[in-house]
C-alpha cells in the first residue's frame, strides 16, 4: 500500500515511503563506516596515528549500534533494511585514509540534521530522537577525525541545505 501522506519541507515532499527509502541509504552508509573503521583501525601505521587507530576501532562498535538502531527504525516504518554498503575507500596512505572517514562523517551529519526534520515533519518524533542520538556519537567521531588530521571540525551546514543529502 503506498503512503499518501506528503510533508513540505526544504522545498521537498516527504513521504513515509521516501523516509524509508532515506534512512536505508543511511544504512548503507552505516555499514560502509562499519567496514571502514575495522579495516582503517587494523591498517594505520605510524607512531602519530596509534592513539586515533584504537578510537576507530571503537567507532567501528558505535557504528555497529547505529545500524542496528537505523535498521530497527526502518521496520518499524514498515519497510525494509537494505543489505548493501556504500563503497569503501581503502588506501596505503593512513592520513588519506583518515580524510575519507571524516569526509563520510560530514556527509552523514548532513544527511541525519536533514532525516531529523523529515521525521518531525512527518511526526515521527521517536524516530527523530534515535537518529539525533545517533548524529552526538556521529560530530564525536568527526570531531576526533579532525583532531588527528589537525584540521579544524568542518562545518557541514553548506552540506546539510544542499539536495546531495536527501
Amino acid at each position: 500500500m503506498q503512503d499518501t501522506t506528503h510533508v513540505r519541507h526544504d522545498r521537498q515532499e516527504v513521504t513515509r515511503d521516501e523516509l524509508v527509502e532515506f534512512l536505508n541509504e543511511d544504512l548503507a552508509g552505516e555499514y560502509q563506516a562499519i567496514i571502514s573503521y575495522v579495516i582503517y583501525s587494523q591498517v594505520i601505521k605510524g607512531a602519530q596515528f596509534m592513539n586515533i587507530a584504537a578510537e576507530l576501532e571503537l567507532h567501528a562498535a558505535e557504528e555497529l549500534s547505529h545500524a542496528l538502531i537505523i535498521a530497527g527504525q526502518i521496520d518499524y516504518l514498515g519497510g525494509m533494511p537494505s543489505a548493501v554498503p556504500k563503497p569503501v575507500k581503502t588506501s596505503a596512505n593512513a592520513e588519506e585514509m583518515l580524510r575519507f572517514d571524516l569526509e563520510n562523517e560530514n556527509t552523514t551529519i548532513a544527511r541525519y540534521r536533514q532525516r531529523v526534520r523529515q521525521c518531525e515533519a512527518l511526526g515521527e518524533y521517536a524516530v527523530a530522537e534515535q537518529i539525533r542520538n545517533i548524529l552526538v556519537q556521529e560530530q564525536d567521531h568527526q570531531i576526533a577525525l579532525a583532531t588527528a588530521l589537525g584540521l579544524p571540525v568542518p562545518n557541514v551546514t553548506e552540506l546539510q541545505n544542499s539536495a546531495a543529502v536527501y
